[in-house]
């Protein structure tokens, strides 16, 4: 009995470290805050959880701040390791999956999936040896996420709430996250998904993608200049499906940068 005792608490002690591993890969983004109090408490929310990547993009209020530390509660140590950027690109950089956190419904439909799903798909990221950090988003207090920084997501992350009362916190949003992401990845057989084995371009490359993509449709007369969204909104769909790896990036990038010398006149250099 007790070398089953001990057998079991090794096992224990081998699940905490994994699940660590694997959460301290996930970046919690927020975007605009306006509260300093929300950052601490969502702060709180993720250290509860295991989570220690926080990111800040521009911040409306100055940060640090003694609102966050107070509502922070003992995680002042994320708050002091915060990340604060001036844009999402720089939140984003080295991110290979990027969630979006959204309760609302759009002309055009992104894949959205619930957040206990959601969980799980994120961590499947991190394991394996082409593993990377994921990205959740998390928009203003008042109405979330623009269109604009949803379109920079992978996926949309639904959580289910009461249909005639949904509103919730950004700090409690963070906490519902946080918890679902913790018990995915204290639990090995909820990552069913095998590992990729290829490594996508991140985030930011993906990015500089979509806009070399996008004038080049404008170069071949391809793309509406008056009405480019929902062309390039189902483009972003379909390559973020895709997750091209570098070698399928610069062959993308090299067919559109030969596609504008012909749009120019230019043969340049055939291959």
């Amino acid at each position: 009995m007790k070398q089953t005792l001990d057998d079991r608490a090794a096992q224990d002690t081998r699940t905490a470290a994994q699940a660590a591993e694997r959460l301290a890969r996930v970046r919690i983004v927020l975007i605009h805050t306006t509260h300093p109090g929300n950052i601490g408490a969502a702060a709180r929310a993720m250290k509860v959880m295991g989570l220690s990547q926080l990111h800040l993009v521009a911040p409306e209020a100055t940060f640090p701040s003694a609102d966050a530390t107070a509502l922070a509660s003992g995680a002042a140590d994320l708050l002091h390791t915060a990340k604060v950027h001036d844009d999402l690109e720089g939140a984003l950089e080295g991110c290979r999956l990027v969630m979006g956190t959204s309760a609302r419904l759009r002309s055009l439909s992104m894949p959205q999936m619930d957040v206990r799903r959601a969980a799980v798909e994120s961590l499947a990221e991190t394991v394996g040896e082409e593993s990377g950090d994921v990205a959740i988003l998390f928009g203003r207090e008042a109405w979330g996420l623009t269109n604009e920084e949803i379109q920079r997501c992978h996926q949309l992350v639904h959580i289910e709430t009461n249909p005639d009362f949904g509103s919730l916190n950004l700090a409690q949003a963070v906490q519902v996250v946080s918890y679902e992401l913790r018990m995915a990845a204290l639990d090995d057989t909820s990552i069913e998904r095998a590992p990729l084995d290829w490594a996508p371009v991140d985030a930011v490359q993906m990015e500089r993608f979509y806009e070399h993509l996008e004038q080049t449709l404008l170069d071949i007369r391809f793309l509406n200049p008056d009405q480019p969204k929902r062309l390039m909104m189902r483009l972003r769909r379909l390559f973020n499906r895709a997750r091209p790896d570098q070698n399928e990036m610069n062959i993308l990038r090299g067919i559109l940068a030969a596609a504008q010398r012909e749009a120019k006149g230019d043969p340049g250099d055939h291959r």
